[in-house]
């Protein structure tokens, strides 16, 4: 079998620490490499190792950050670290954490990246399941839309409308072309000062600042320079990524998104995932939807009840 289609996980543990973005509360967070088929687990070490698996059916109430929830226990802003873990191609990893939200860095997903190079990342004995896309679902509320089509590699075209000095921008990329650490990690999360008051009111962003996000105001960068001319799009991406991990397993498919967020991003997982028609459990290379019967085969379609 080819490395590349194998399952893969860290070689050996990483820690991080820091503060969460909306609670501001310190915490320590460990990497650990996890058996095959495991997928993504949270673990937390401050609640009885309390655990709760990265999928669609765990997915909380969403806004400004992707949360997950069991039997009332909640693990907040998820989305840069599954964002790295998918867009590396790493399938299964326990995360120890202490405390309710994940460490926000610097806002961006390249400090996982730069800790998986240094670790290094191993490749495990069983062949990666992906989920592959058969036909087209559609989340639209008012001038907002995402939608996921069938596709060969895993592509995403977003576009995003904001005031200035933002205005629109417009990014694609396919993530089959192992473009990840180089197009979309680096870019981090932002936000306007004129919303700061409000947000903290809502009890958000307690942690936020100018180490750890963009700060926007209407004259421009208060905390430049840019990483990219285009930096905004691209975290944007770097969340959605993140949120489609939720579906549990890699997608084989072209995503579209126009002034989305957190809310569709996750809405459109669990659409998808409740419809057991548009999608199929292969493994990769996965044949062409005309290809010959002699290929069948190789093609494994399942119920994907865990994630029901």
């Amino acid at each position: 079998m080819e490395a590349a289609h194998l399952e893969r996980t860290i070689e050996s543990p990483i820690a991080f620490s820091g503060i969460g973005l909306h609670s501001g509360a310190p915490v320590k967070m460990r990497l650990l490499p996890a058996p095959a088929g495991s997928g993504i687990v949270f673990r937390r070490t401050d609640l009885d190792n309390f655990e709760i698996a990265a999928t669609g059916r765990n997915v909380a109430k969403v806004s400004y950050a992707t949360s997950l929830m069991r039997q009332g226990v909640l693990i907040s802003t998820t989305e840069h670290l599954l964002s790295a873990l998918v867009g590396m191609g790493i399938d299964n990893v326990t995360v120890e954490l202490d405390n309710l939200e994940l460490p926000i860095l610097d806002g961006s997903a390249s400090p996982y990246i730069e800790a998986f190079a240094r670790v290094g990342i191993k490749s495990q004995r069983r062949r990666r399941e992906y989920l592959r896309i058969l036909k087209s679902i559609e989340v639209r509320e008012g001038n907002k839309f995402i939608a996921i089509y069938p596709g060969e590699g895993f592509s995403i075209s977003y576009n995003i409308h904001f005031p200035a000095p933002i205005g629109c921008q417009a990014f694609t990329v396919d993530l089959a072309a192992g473009c990840y650490g180089t197009q979309i990690a680096a870019a981090r999360t932002f936000g306007f000062r004129e919303d700061e008051k409000k947000l903290r009111d809502m009890g958000l962003i307690r942690g936020v600042s100018p180490e750890n996000a963009i700060i926007l105001c209407k004259d421009g960068v208060q905390n430049g320079p840019l990483r990219f001319s285009d930096e905004f799009v691209r975290h944007k991406v770097l969340d959605l990524i993140g949120d489609l991990a939720l579906a549990g397993h890699h997608i084989l498919g072209r995503v579209v998104a126009e002034r989305a967020g957190h809310a569709m991003h996750t809405a459109l997982v669990y659409r998808l995932l409740r419809d057991r028609s548009a999608w199929q459990m292969v493994h990769f290379p996965a044949p062409k939807r005309n290809a010959a019967p002699a290929t069948a085969p190789r093609l494994v379609a399942a119920e994907l009840g865990s994630l029901s």
